[in-house]
């Protein structure tokens, strides 16, 4: 399978999206919130609290949509200003809480359009990557489909990132990459291949800690099995000092 085969799966219009997640792996006890409280409820970041095997957790998508009227509706999962600043309140809240936080992440990237600019987009996603890496209770991201760029990376500071086996996570587009570098979107397989934008590549890159395998068909077998390492992981990093926890992400990504 080629990097650009990969990039057609991650996008692939019958590929599970952030509310399929929520709902097979929380159920019923997914209660969304809304609002960054300063603007306006984007609907491109899903968000609330639930239940994780009897204990409390803080869950947090990047929602593309499925028809086309949802997708118009989430904004094709390219989240503005206030959608960042709903999912840094909500990880403020859970950090407040006690509560440990599980991103689901599936975007092209931010929104790049003059009003998400007028708002500060560039500050919102900053603020995110700051106060992700010292906030004091376990974070888990997982990359579910597409991840672009900034627009992905707020929200995966994280104690672990973990990928689907056919997702994707890159600083641009194999489209834009092959149009700056080359001037030809012609060679957008190739920029996908020096990209290195595979959940393989990433792995072997030390930049991810898990690649859970795709089923030819979903089922939930993969969603069941997800729910036990997601648990296992916060039992793990909850058994973890504050201040160990911190200094470990903080490692983390320094080492990069």
């Amino acid at each position: 399978m080629s990097a650009f085969d990969n990039v057609t799966a991650a996008r692939a219009n019958n590929r599970p999206t952030a509310v399929d997640y929520i709902s097979r792996i929380f159920g019923d006890s997914f209660i969304e919130l809304h609002g960054d409280r300063r603007f306006a409820d984007d609907k491109a970041v899903i968000g609330g609290i639930a239940e994780l095997c009897g204990k409390p957790v803080t869950v947090i998508g990047l929602e593309k949509g499925r028809s086309l009227k949802e997708r118009m509706e989430r904004n094709f999962g390219s989240a503005h200003p206030e959608g960042y600043r709903k999912a840094l309140r909500l990880m403020k809240q859970a950090e407040k809480f006690k509560r440990p936080v599980v991103c689901f992440v599936d975007t092209s990237g931010a929104y790049c359009g003059i009003g998400a600019e007028e708002r500060g987009q560039g500050q919102a996603i900053a603020e995110n990557l700051m106060e992700m890496m010292t906030l004091k209770t376990p974070i888990l991201s997982i990359f579910i489909g597409e991840g672009g760029s900034g627009g992905a990376l707020a929200l995966a500071v994280a104690d672990e990132v973990w990928m689907l086996e056919n997702a994707i996570y890159s600083v641009i587009s194999p489209e834009g990459c092959a149009s700056i570098l080359w001037k030809d979107s012609g060679k957008t397989a190739e920029a996908a291949e020096c990209l290195k934008l595979t959940s393989q590549d990433l792995f072997g890159l030390g930049v991810i800690e898990r690649i859970i395998r795709e089923p030819k068909t979903v089922d939930s077998i993969m969603f069941d099995s997800l729910k036990n390492l997601i648990a296992q992981t916060f039992d793990k990093l909850g058994a973890l000092d504050t201040d160990a926890l911190v200094l470990k992400r903080y490692n983390r990504f320094r080492k990069y």
